[in-house]
């Protein structure tokens, strides 16, 4: 880094901006293999914040490699670089009073570690969508799998990369076992169990946040 470069505050404070909106940012950063079901369940959580009515936005690994990740390829360095970037992205966007959905397949525990330590406590939330490897072959939903079984790709997790299971995520989704709504509403009860949808009690999901406030002033 150049030592030419100054940090800059801004006037507008991170919480200022989440009070602006009425919520508790943090990133929900969603780790797994290929075809475990980390976009589906990502989606699904995003839309039914949004539905409730909360500010929230879904950062996806491949839309990343489309844009601001494409210069890079799949060797260890390069999932090094687009973990952090992904990482920086997420904080920028929490710092903005946002809740983050970020669904990587972050194989590597360092990297996950690195972005865990960007974030305040309790603000970062890894959620670790997992299958075991043949019930994502079986699913294969891009057809990466086969392509990576004829050694057209090289350095895919799961066959010739490794994937580092988290050791103690904040939430741990079997999506074999579960449906893809379970595990969604699995997330909601987290959020809102940890007080970071506080408009929401567990037994109210779904529900939007103007019905909860209707609700909370009749008690």
């Amino acid at each position: 880094m150049s030592n030419n470069l100054t940090w800059h505050d801004h006037r507008v404070t991170k919480s200022q901006r989440a009070s602006q909106k009425f919520q508790t940012p943090c990133v929900l950063w969603f780790t797994g293999l290929s075809g475990a079901g980390k976009s589906t369940v990502a989606n699904m959580v995003e839309q039914q914040l949004f539905q409730a009515g909360y500010h929230c936005f879904l950062l996806d690994g491949d839309n990343m490699r489309h844009g601001l990740n494409k210069d890079l390829s799949f060797s260890d360095a390069d999932r090094v670089e687009n973990i952090r970037r992904a990482g920086e992205v997420s904080k920028l966007f929490a710092d903005s009073g946002l809740i983050v959905l970020s669904a990587f397949i972050s194989p590597f525990r360092s990297d996950r570690r690195m972005v865990r330590q960007l974030f305040p406590e309790q603000e970062f939330v890894e959620v670790f969508i997992d299958a075991p490897l043949e019930v994502c072959e079986e699913r294969d939903p891009k057809g990466l799998y086969v392509k990576a079984r004829q050694g057209l790709i090289p350095n895919f997790t799961g066959i010739d990369s490794d994937y580092e299971t988290p050791e103690k995520p904040e939430i741990h989704l079997r999506t074999d076992l579960h449906t893809p709504e379970q595990c969604m509403q699995q997330v909601m009860s987290y959020l809102a169990e940890n007080g970071i949808l506080k408009d929401i009690r567990p037994d109210q999901i779904p529900v939007t946040r103007k019905e909860a406030f209707v609700s909370n002033d009749q008690n």
